[in-house]
């Protein structure tokens, strides 16, 4: 069971970086009308980019909502998470399992909460036939479902933690002195 989920806590974690690219390019696409004319009137270039980036910033909202939702489960199992440990890294044997189960049963009914009313949220716009007010309306429940589903996947990755943890599993895994340092690069 347990690879069944990591891979899909990895499929999404691709997923998310696939939208973090497709947020790049909906970013450079709002911005090169700028740049054209910028370059036009700073060094006299022609305007290669004469155009108006309709629903570009519309798009990007989107693609990043979507990549930070289904990138979660992902770099929560790999420990990448912001963390706060100052008072958890200096627990040792029960007292930190202790505190590792409260921490993560607090975050089990976090994300169960986030999770609930992000797929509500979907469900109703798909219901409703809710659109965007944008100059291209589209159905909401579209971008809202990598925020449903990631929020899902969080929570599933969550519980999961918490009962290996609660079983007498190992704990959540902090990086090493030399992981730290190069995630603090």
């Amino acid at each position: 069971m347990r690879p069944a989920l990591k891979t899909l806590y990895e499929w999404t974690g691709i997923l998310g970086g696939i939208f973090m690219v497709l947020l790049l390019v909906f970013v450079l696409y709002s911005v090169g009308p700028g740049i054209g004319l910028w370059l036009e009137q700073t060094f006299g270039l022609p305007n290669l980019f004469n155009y108006v980036a309709r629903s570009a910033d519309e798009f990007a909202g989107y693609a990043m909502l979507a990549s930070a939702f289904l990138a979660f489960a992902s770099t929560f199992g790999r420990g990448e998470h912001i963390r706060v440990t100052l008072f958890v890294q200096r627990l040792q044997g029960l007292p930190r399992r202790l505190a590792e189960i409260w921490c993560l049963g607090l975050a089990t009914l976090l994300s169960g909460y986030l999770a609930w009313f992000s797929v509500k949220l979907c469900w109703q716009s798909y219901e409703i036939n809710d659109l965007s007010t944008g100059l291209i309306a589209i159905p909401l429940w579209m971008p809202q479902v990598g925020m449903a589903v990631g929020a899902a996947v969080l929570f599933i990755a969550v519980v999961e933690q918490l009962v290996v943890v609660v079983s007498g599993g190992a704990l959540m895994a902090e990086p090493s002195g030399e992981e730290a340092a190069r995630l603090e690069r």
